[in-house]
C-alpha cells in the first residue's frame, strides 16, 4: 500500500498524487485547452455576478475551478496581450506593444514551443487576422489555422479579417478528433464579442439592446461545444483548461468606445478561470493576477521547467492557499496605441490592492475601494501616494525591461494594412520610440474625442461612407492639423472617391511630415498614377519600394507605371521584382508573361502565363492571355481550349 500526504483542501486534493490507498499507478500526463474570448469583461459573465447575460457554459466550467476575481491583462490590445498571454513576459521585454508592427521573437519561448518539445501534438485555431502567423504567435503549434487572405487589395470585406465562434469551435473539433488520442494542447481562440458588435441569431434577438452581450452569449455556446466534446470523449477530467479574455471592452466608459486608448479597468480587467485535471469543485481567488501568470502557472501544474526569460508568477499556490499571502502585487499595464499612432502620450500603470495609479502628462490616481469605476482623480489630493506609486511603476519598468527590446519588425504591406483597417484597426504610423517618454506629448484625455471621430470615419470609410468619413476627419484636423493619420486617412479616401489631385495633395502632406511612411509614399504613387502623372508615379513607388522591400504591389504598380511610359526593360524588371517578393501573386505572372510576349519571348512568356492561370483558374484575362501565347508559339488547340475556359471564367 502507498501512504500519501492529505492536502489541506479538499478541492485541490488529487490534482498532483494520487491518494486513493491503491497501488501507485501511472497518471496520464493531463492535456491542456486554453480559451481566449476576445474582448471579454469579466462583469459581463453570470458568474461573475453579472445579472442581463446568460452564459451557462462558462459558469457551469467556473463551478469546476479556479475563478480569479481579480485578473488584469498587463495591455488592452489583443496581439501584445496574447503575446504575454503565452510568453509570460511584458511588452518592455518582447517587444510587442502593438498589432501589427512588431513581430514575436522566435528565439522567444512561448508555451506552445516547450510543450511541444515536451512531446504534445499543438493546435491552434484563431478567430481573427490580427493573430496571424506573421505577428510569431504560431512558434511551437504543429497546426495554427488562420488562413486569412490579405491580397485583395481593393475589397475590405470583414468577413477575409474574422471567423466566427461557430467556424472556430468546429474547426477546433475537427483538430480534437484526429488529436486527442495523444497528449495535445489546444488554443481556441474567439473573436466575437470585439467590435463591431454583430451577434448571429437567436443572440441578436435575445440581445438586441445589448449587441456586446450578445457576442458573449454566442462565444459561451462555442465554449460549452468544446467543452462537451471533452467531456464525451473522457478527457475533461485529464485536461487543464484556462480561460481567459485577452482585454476588455469600456462600453463608453471614459469617453472610450471599445479598447486601447485608454488603461483603466473597464478595458484591464478580464475574467480568468482555471480548471485543474481532477479536480470539481469551485474556488474564487481574491488575490491579483496577472495574465503573465498563466504561462508560468500551466507549466507549473505540468512540472515543466519555467524559462528564465517568463516574469509572470505561478498562480498554483494561491488556489491552493486557505489564507491570504502576506505579499501585495503590483501589476503593470500600458497602453502605446496614442504614442505609436498619433504621436500622443503613452500611458502607464500600476494597480495594487487599493490604489490604481495612471502615469500621464496629467498624472491619475484612484482608490479602488472606495471608487472601483475609477471616476474621481485624487492626485491633487494625494500626491504623496501618487509619487510612491510612480516610484513602484519605475522600479516595475526597470525590472520587466531587458535592454533591447526581442521583437523584430513584420513588414506592413498595404493589403494587411486594409484588413486591419476594417476591424477599425488604425493601420498607419504616427509616432516615435516607444521606449522614451516625453511628456510634452498632448494628454489621451485631452484627445479622446479626436480619436473617437478618427475611429468613427474609418468604420464609415470600411462601409464605403466616404463622403462622411472626409468630413469627420476634417474636423478632427482642427484639432490636430498636422496629423499624421488623419491626413493619411484623408487621402485615402479622397482615393476612393475618385478625386485623385486630392488624394495627391494630402499623401503628400503625409511625407513632408513623415518621410519614411512607406504606405503614405505608395498610396501617393498610386494617387500620381490615376492622375496620368506617370514620371512622379515612378519616382514615389521607387521611393516605397526603397522604404519596404516587401511591398509587392508597390513593385507591381511601378511596372504598370513604366508600361504606360512604355519603358519595357524597366516594366519588365519590377514585375519580376513582384514575383520575386510575392511568388503566388498572380496578377505579377501575367503582367510579366505578357510583357515577355510582347517582346517576343514566348517561351518564358508561356512559363509565366501558365503560372499565372495555374494560382488564378478563375480570372478570363489570365486564360485570354495565355491563349494568344500558345497560338503565338503555333498550339492552336491548347489556345481555343484556353479561350473556352476565358468565355466561362468570371471578368477581370
Amino acid at each position: 500500500m502507498v501512504s500519501c500526504q492529505r492536502f489541506a483542501l479538499p478541492w485541490i486534493a488529487g490534482v498532483l498524487l494520487n491518494c486513493s490507498g491503491l497501488p501507485a499507478q501511472i497518471k496520464p500526463v493531463p492535456n491542456v485547452v486554453v480559451i481566449t474570448v476576445d474582448t471579454l469583461r469579466a462583469d459581463h459573465l453570470g458568474c461573475y455576478g453579472y445579472k442581463q447575460i446568460r452564459t451557462p457554459n462558462i459558469d457551469a466550467l467556473a463551478a469546476d475551478s479556479a475563478r480569479f476575481e481579480r485578473a488584469y491583462t498587463p495591455v488592452p490590445v489583443t496581439l501584445p496581450a496574447h503575446t504575454v498571454i503565452f510568453t509570460g513576459t511584458y511588452p518592455m521585454l518582447s517587444g510587442m506593444h502593438d498589432f501589427s508592427g512588431n513581430k514575436l521573437n522566435p528565439g522567444q519561448p512561448t508555451l506552445a514551443s516547450i510543450l511541444k518539445q515536451d512531446g504534445y501534438t499543438t493546435g491552434a485555431v484563431i478567430g481573427s487576422a490580427v493573430l496571424d502567423s506573421r505577428f510569431g504567435l504560431n512558434q511551437g503549434f504543429d497546426f495554427y489555422y488562420d488562413h486569412f487572405d490579405f491580397n485583395r487589395l481593393q475589397e475590405s470585406n470583414l468577413d477575409e479579417m474574422e471567423r466566427p465562434g461557430n467556424m472556430v469551435a468546429d474547426e477546433s473539433l475537427r483538430w480534437l478528433g484526429k488529436n486527442h488520442q495523444s497528449k495535445f494542447f489546444l488554443w481556441m481562440h474567439l473573436y466575437d464579442p470585439h467590435y463591431p458588435y454583430r451577434p448571429p441569431a437567436p443572440y441578436s434577438e435575445r440581445y438586441k439592446d445589448r449587441p456586446y452581450d450578445g457576442e458573449i452569449a454566442f462565444a459561451d455556446a462555442q465554449v460549452g461545444r468544446l467543452i462537451t466534446y471533452l467531456k464525451a470523449n473522457g478527457l475533461y477530467r485529464n485536461t487543464l483548461i484556462v480561460l481567459t479574455g485577452d482585454h476588455g471592452e469600456s462600453l463608453g466608459e471614459h469617453g472610450e468606445k471599445t479598447h486601447g486608448f485608454f488603461i483603466y479597468n473597464a478595458t484591464l480587467h478580464v475574467p480568468v478561470i482555471i480548471h485543474l485535471p481532477g479536480s470539481a469543485s469551485a474556488k474564487v481567488v481574491s488575490e491579483m493576477a496577472s495574465l503573465a501568470d498563466l504561462m508560468p502557472t500551466i507549466l507549473q501544474v505540468l512540472k515543466l521547467d519555467v524559462p528564465s526569460q517568463v516574469q509572470g508568477r505561478s498562480l498554483l499556490p494561491l488556489m491552493a492557499a486557505r489564507k491570504k499571502p502576506q505579499e501585495s502585487r503590483n501589476l503593470y499595464a500600458e497602453t502605446f496605441l496614442p504614442r505609436l499612432h498619433f504621436n500622443w502620450s503613452e500611458l502607464r500603470a500600476v494597480e495594487t490592492e487599493r490604489y490604481h495609479f495612471i502615469d500621464a502628462p496629467r498624472p491619475e490616481l484612484y482608490d479602488l475601494s472606495a471608487d472601483p469605476g475609477e471616476k474621481e482623480n485624487l492626485y491633487p489630493q494625494k500626491k504623496a501616494v501618487a509619487e510612491e506609486l510612480h516610484a513602484r511603476l519605475a522600479a516595475l519598468i526597470g525590472e520587466y525591461s531587458a535592454g533591447k527590446e526581442l521583437a523584430q519588425e513584420a513588414g506592413l504591406d498595404p493589403a494587411l494594412m486594409e484588413r486591419l483597417k476594417s476591424l477599425g484597426y488604425a493601420g498607419f504610423s504616427g509616432g516615435g520610440d516607444p521606449t522614451i517618454s516625453n511628456r510634452s506629448l498632448p494628454d489621451p484625455k485631452d484627445r479622446i474625442q479626436t480619436y473617437e471621430l478618427v475611429s468613427d470615419a474609418i468604420a464609415e470609410s470600411q462601409r464605403g461612407e466616404y463622403r462622411s468619413s472626409t468630413e469627420k476627419l476634417a474636423a478632427a484636423l482642427k484639432t490636430e492639423p498636422d496629423s499624421v493619420p488623419v491626413h493619411y486617412l484623408l487621402g485615402l479616401d479622397y482615393y476612393r472617391l475618385r478625386e485623385f489631385p486630392q488624394a495627391v495633395e494630402e499623401l503628400q502632406h503625409v511625407l513632408q511630415l513623415s518621410p519614411d511612411y512607406s504606405l503614405a509614399a505608395f498610396n501617393l504613387g498610386l494617387a500620381y498614377a490615376r492622375t496620368g502623372d506617370f514620371d512622379h508615379a515612378i519616382q514615389t513607388l521607387t521611393h516605397a519600394l526603397d522604404l519596404d522591400s516587401t511591398n509587392f504591389s508597390a513593385a507591381y504598380n511601378l511596372g504598370a507605371a513604366y508600361s504606360q511610359k512604355q519603358m519595357v526593360p524597366e516594366a519588365v524588371a519590377a514585375f519580376r521584382q513582384t514575383i520575386a517578393i510575392a511568388p503566388q501573386y498572380a496578377p505579377g505572372h501575367r503582367a510579366l508573361g505578357e510583357l515577355l510576349l510582347y517582346r517576343g519571348q514566348v517561351d518564358e512568356a508561356l512559363a509565366e502565363l501558365r503560372r499565372s492561370a495555374d494560382l488564378d483558374p478563375r480570372d478570363a484575362g489570365i486564360h485570354a492571355a495565355l491563349a494568344k501565347a500558345l497560338a503565338a508559339k503555333g498550339l492552336n488547340a491548347e489556345a481555343n481550349e484556353e479561350m473556352r475556359k476565358a468565355q466561362q471564367s468570371r471578368p477581370q
